[in-house]
């Protein structure tokens, strides 16, 4: 979106304050006025970050990459990313009630970064068994620094979902980058890309479906400043909550 009022925003993310969480939460919750989807939504929102959260010292987007991902249905997806989701899968056998960590946004200083559908890795990530979820070490530890359980995001429990939906989550926050356990692809993103700092935060929608939004900083970004990621994250449910039942363009 290019609009006067996402030109006129800048946030040095490094000394993000009280007052920039206000405001930016201000107007992400204004984003899904006319969108036709979450996918719409989402780009919006993505694009909104990437775009003006700066590094102050630079002058450049403190961001390299951002995403907004979303569970999903295997049965509910499209061909292709049910195709993709299986080619993942392997041997492992499909369940139509199996969720899928489904990427709806995404933008970047990669060409290659800035259409969901061409991602190479990510478009629709299985999410079979809790077993499976271990095996990622980086969305294992988002989902446990969000405040979830792995079982709850894989089979969401009706009973609890008015609970689960109501409640404020953590940030996910690594604030080193380099070298850590949990941010895979260091050879191959980390180090060449100068990735410092990722930051995640995200939400329950009333179907139990989450929703997580990444960041992948080219700044160190403080315990403090991830903090404020926290609220930002409902102003983020306010935008996509109206299009649930209206996921893709």
């Amino acid at each position: 979106m290019n609009t006067q009022d996402e030109k006129s925003a800048a946030y040095d993310l490094a000394n993000f304050t009280i007052r920039d969480m206000t405001e930016c939460g201000k107007f992400l919750r204004t984003l899904g006025k006319s969108a036709k989807s979450m996918e719409d939504v989402a780009n919006r929102i993505i694009h909104y970050l990437y775009n003006n959260m700066i590094d102050e010292k630079s002058g450049n987007r403190a961001c390299s990459l951002v995403r907004f991902f979303k569970t999903h249905t295997f049965e509910k997806l499209d061909n292709e990313l049910q195709d993709f989701s299986r080619s993942m899968l392997g041997s492992l056998p499909v369940s139509p009630d199996m969720k899928c960590l489904t990427l709806l946004a995404t933008a970047g200083e990669n060409p290659e970064w800035n259409s969901r559908r061409t991602s190479k890795g990510h478009k629709a990530v299985p999410l079979p068994s809790e077993q499976a979820v271990h095996r990622i070490p980086m969305l294992r530890s988002l989902i446990l620094q969000l405040g979830l359980s792995i079982n709850t995001v894989i089979k969401p429990d009706p009973k609890l979902l008015l609970d689960r939906e109501q409640m404020t989550y953590n940030v996910f926050h690594v604030s080193e980058a380099l070298g850590s356990p949990y941010i895979p692809a260091q050879k191959e993103f980390i180090i060449p890309y100068g990735i410092k700092s990722v930051l995640g935060f995200g939400g329950t929608l009333p179907s139990g479906d989450i929703f997580v939004i990444i960041m992948f900083l080219k700044i160190s970004a403080s315990k403090e400043v991830a903090g404020f990621f926290k609220t930002l994250s409902l102003n983020v449910k306010v935008a996509v909550l109206p299009f649930e039942n209206a996921v893709f363009v």
